[in-house]
């Protein structure tokens, strides 16, 4: 197609925005309520999906080592606990180490059992995958020296699967948000296309082609989008920015925080205005095809 059609066409599809005003409106209305449900749904998601991240890596293995293991053994152990599959990290910690740490949670009334240490010189072990982590602690349990080995049996697998209903459960609700986003666009479209069927019929009984007259109906749909992007993505951006300024100072050094406001909004924004220019386009194709069969 020559340059100076494309012009053309997109001239014609500028200028049939503004003919069109309410439709235009309406179209544009649809796009941004839907595209606004699907950015802060989006950015909770993603929000949970790292909080679930965040609990699933914070799991580790508390390996005790038997009282009667020499010193010397020690390195020896390490080693071997390293050198198993799924194990990603090994960390040692000393009797005394630990018993300062008690002291530190519990008070200086602990400090009694300076003089006669009763607690085990321990590994802190994380698995490779969180998910691994019963497997990788039925490994180490049966190593010469462990005396026993604590990972939260039973309350582990319910974690993760509590983790992986929400994830799952959050990709569905996403994906049926974006068929209902693409269904009420596409109708809204539809109404408008309907409005110039004798607009298009016209065009086919002059010879116009197929795609001569979609063209400009498709970059109509590409302007909804685009239009349609730019309050949710600025109410977003506002939003997010609001609730990261309010909640980080105070989730600072706990378990989780939430995702960095950049480039979070970024990856946001770009994916509102894909699915604007997405959803556009293919409603104006899809409603237009029927008004081809002149």
């Amino acid at each position: 197609m020559k340059a100076r059609t494309m012009f053309r066409h997109f001239k014609d599809s500028m200028r049939s925005l503004s003919r069109n005003g309410w439709m235009t409106f309406a179209s544009v209305s649809a796009v941004t309520v839907t595209l606004l449900l699907v950015g802060v749904f989006v950015l909770i998601m993603m929000n949970l999906n790292k909080v679930a991240d965040d609990l699933e890596n914070d799991v580790e293995m508390k390996v005790f080592i038997s009282l009667a293991t020499e010193q010397e053994q020690l390195g020896q152990i390490e080693t071997t606990i390293g050198d198993l599959p799924g194990v990603d990290e090994v960390t040692f910690s000393t009797k005394e180490e630990e018993l300062t740490d008690l002291i530190l949670d519990f008070g200086d009334e602990l400090s009694l059992f300076e003089q006669s240490n009763p607690l085990f010189d321990v590994f802190y072990v994380r698995a490779t995958e969180p998910q691994q982590t019963e497997q990788v602690a039925a490994q180490i349990a049966e190593l010469e020296n462990v005396e026993d080995v604590k990972y939260g049996e039973g309350k582990i697998q319910r974690l993760f699967t509590v983790l992986n209903t929400g994830r799952n459960v959050g990709l569905v609700l996403i994906l049926a948000l974006l068929f209902t986003a693409m269904f009420l666009i596409s109708n809204t479209i539809r109404i408008t296309i309907v409005a110039r069927r004798h607009e298009i019929e016209i065009m086919k009984l002059v010879g116009a082609t197929n795609w001569f007259v979609r063209i400009p109906f498709i970059l109509e749909g590409m302007w909804l989008g685009i239009l349609g992007s730019i309050i949710p993505i600025a109410s977003v951006t506002l939003l997010y920015y609001n609730i990261d300024n309010y909640l980080q100072p105070r989730l600072s050094g706990q378990i989780f925080e939430l995702l960095p406001f950049t480039p979070l909004v970024y990856q946001v924004g770009g994916l509102i205005l894909l699915m604007g220019v997405f959803i556009g386009i293919w409603g104006s194709f899809m409603s237009i095809r029927k008004f081809l069969r002149v």
